[in-house]
């Protein structure tokens, strides 16, 4: 490729790509570490779009109307971090770019979101930032029905490489957006042909641009080193109504030694090779050097979106207050307050009625109560609407017809779902939440960790939480996913024992500002066991005292979900035969473990037998059994050690020894 002509022919372009391309070059060498070439081969993409297309304000970052930029291939983060130093973004400094990679820097090597302002989301697993992408396009979407064109039409952009799109989530968020028409989203294809073990022909063969036309995404083929056709493409996707897809042919490390090869991926630091590089350019600037007229036109194109952001603070204080309050609440991630209300109605209900539900069930009466005072909720399931209960009258279907819709049908897509719903919270003004089966889990593990590892409040309704499902069968029956939730970071996992339990545990969620939550819930009924009202919400403190022990305490009973019922059965045998037996619901592992230790003291005092029931299996539970004045001698647990089985619910319980009479032996055995 003839470098020379290519400067010569767009020669102010030329400049700013290769300013982009000469700190990725600095910052890579300087870390000794880090992915030069995608960022090399994708500058002149990344100049065009942000000089001519992107709706921004560096001075304002926030800004709830700006475009947003997707780098879904963020093993290129110098790209980005490039992007927003040279645009002007205040705390992307130049000191933070000559720390790349370094420890308490925010350029760590893929970004992460809440480190600078400008990164929208984490990238880094292929494939994450598209998927992602479709849940911040739905949002768009939702939120211009919702408050007109005026407060909310933005687009959003994607860089995705060629390993995002071999990721099976890449598929599940392609079809999902072609069926829904975000003709919003535009995802430019780095088309380079160059993976880690060499060129994409070695594992793949696929034809992209049919593959995204099939979908029903507009797509368009382009030289990705053309600024004027560029420019045409970014046009032309922006006038369609279908997702626009641009495949961008480019050239990994361009001007590198090591352009076109996989050596061109990694870490382009070889000190002669980096200088013969920056002499391709034309750049004769030193290591991290940026001259005055390339950055004072890359801080303007920065400014550029300045006096379109000041017209919209315009139009949006021509809002009604009352819809000012509610667009800055949503967008603030703050519950409203009848949340809390509508909550404590229904658990006054379910202490006089006592309803015996399965806790699906009981999420579907919450969400019924929840939803029409907190309409910034949208959900969805992947296929399992009618098991997953997560569908109230009142959204209306999120459809190309009608976008106010807060109700998706995502389809047999778990993982593109789970990455949508963070995409949805990542954008702001939506709260969402997705069910499956809990076994499920293992397919939307890798969206649901790093909904953990942002700090994105996602709900995930994970039903037919155990063997009581029954019949389906051990694919179907989670025993270990239960302790792989619990062991994720920042994740509550709340397993409710009954309604009043199953809306405590929403009002929680729903109010979290930085944490995502798996609700662990039943296909079974179970009998209400909190049988007198309380205003105060008990399951916040992850753990309680359901009932006393009559007398002295010999025993004290741990449980969660559907085995709650079967602990007080126990409780009720142990007390008959003069056996003071405590039961302690523990709906929320992770929100017993931040109680003080008086309090958890209180809960589990030392000297009783302890014995925790669960159908899943024990790891996790040690921590209640043999620590917080444990002992070894005196603790037992009643559940799985290995898989389950075929056969009605029932008869599992029994056959697996997960019964009042098995809890009661235990105890008998340990005193």
């Amino acid at each position: 490729m003839n470098l020379k002509a290519l400067a010569a022919k767009n020669p102010e372009h030329w400049k700013k790509a290769a300013a982009i391309r000469a700190l990725t070059l600095d910052a890579v060498a300087a870390a000794n570490s880090g992915h030069s070439g995608m960022a090399m081969g994708m500058a002149d993409v990344a100049t065009v779009l942000f000089e001519k297309h992107l709706k921004f304000d560096a001075s304002s970052p926030h800004w709830p109307d700006r475009d947003r930029f997707i780098l879904s291939a963020g093993h290129g983060s110098m790209l980005l971090y490039s992007l927003l130093h040279l645009t002007g973004y205040a705390d992307m400094t130049l000191e933070e770019i000559k720390n790349f990679r370094q420890w308490g820097a925010k350029t760590a090597g893929h970004p992460e979101y809440g480190h600078a302002t400008g990164i929208e989301t984490t990238t880094g697993p292929l494939g994450q930032g598209i998927a992602n992408s479709v849940g911040f396009a739905i949002a768009e979407e939702i939120l211009r029905a919702t408050y007109s064109k005026k407060i909310q039409n933005h687009n959003t952009y994607v860089i995705a490489g060629d390993g995002c799109l071999m990721e099976g989530i890449s598929q599940e968020a392609i079809g999902l957006a072609g069926r829904h028409e975000l003709g919003h989203l535009i995802v430019l294809w780095d088309d380079n042909n160059i993976t880690i073990d060499g060129t994409v022909e070695l594992s793949d063969r696929t034809d992209q641009v049919q593959r995204f036309k099939a979908s029903g995404w507009h797509v368009q083929a382009i030289d990705g080193h053309d600024p004027e056709a560029i420019d045409a493409a970014l046009s032309a996707a922006r006038k369609t109504k279908k997702p626009s897809m641009i495949a961008c042919k480019t050239h990994i490390a361009l001007g590198h030694a090591a352009q076109d090869t996989s050596k061109g991926h990694g870490a382009l630091t070889d000190v002669g090779q980096l200088a013969d590089a920056k002499s391709a350019y034309g750049w004769k600037h030193g290591a991290f050097e940026i001259p005055t007229d390339v950055k004072s036109a890359w801080e303007a194109i920065g400014a550029r979106g300045a006096s379109e952001r000041v017209e919209w603070d315009a139009r949006f204080a021509g809002l009604s207050g009352s819809r000012q309050a509610q667009f800055n609440r949503a967008f603030a991630g703050e519950a409203p307050k009848k949340l809390g209300v509508v909550i404590r109605a229904m658990k006054k209900d379910a202490a006089e009625t006592l309803p015996k539900m399965a806790t699906r069930s009981a999420s579907e009466n919450t969400l019924k109560v929840v939803n029409p005072v907190m309409t910034e909720t949208v959900g969805g399931s992947a296929d399992l609407t009618g098991s997953n209960n997560t569908k109230t009258e009142d959204m209306g279907i999120f459809d190309p017809d009608n976008r106010a819709g807060r109700y998706i049908y995502f389809g047999i897509r778990e993982h593109g779902m789970a990455a949508a719903l963070n995409g949805m919270a990542l954008h702001g003004g939506i709260r969402p939440y997705g069910g499956t089966f809990m076994c499920f889990t293992d397919y939307a593990r890798g969206a649901m960790r790093l909904s953990a590892l942002m700090g994105v409040p996602t709900v995930y309704v994970m039903t037919h939480d155990s063997i009581g499902l029954g019949e389906d069968g051990p694919t179907h029956q989670p025993v270990e996913h239960l302790a792989i939730s619990r062991a994720t970071p920042n994740t509550l996992v709340f397993r409710p024992a009954d309604v009043t339990e199953t809306a405590e545990a929403w009002e929680v969620a729903l109010s979290q500002p930085r944490t995502p939550t798996v609700m662990a819930l039943s296909r079974q009924g179970v009998p209400a066991v909190r049988t007198e009202y309380r205003s105060a919400n008990l399951s916040a403190r992850g753990a309680y005292v359901l009932v006393e022990a009559t007398g002295k305490r010999q025993a004290i009973l741990m449980a969660t979900g559907t085995e709650v019922s079967l602990a007080m059965q126990a409780h009720e045998i142990l007390e008959a035969q003069g056996i003071g037996t405590r039961v302690v619901s523990m709906p929320c592992m992770e929100l017993f473990a931040q109680q003080n230790d008086a309090y958890r003291k209180r809960i589990l005092p030392g000297g009783p037998v302890r014995v925790a029931v669960e159908a899943a299996v024990r790891m996790g539970w040690d921590q209640w059994l043999l620590g917080e004045r444990g002992r070894e001698a005196k603790a037992g647990f009643i559940g799985m050690t290995g898989f389950g089985a075929s056969a009605p619910a029932d008869r599992l319980y029994k056959e697996f020894g997960i019964t009042a009479e098995a809890i009661v032996e235990k105890v008998k055995s340990l005193l």
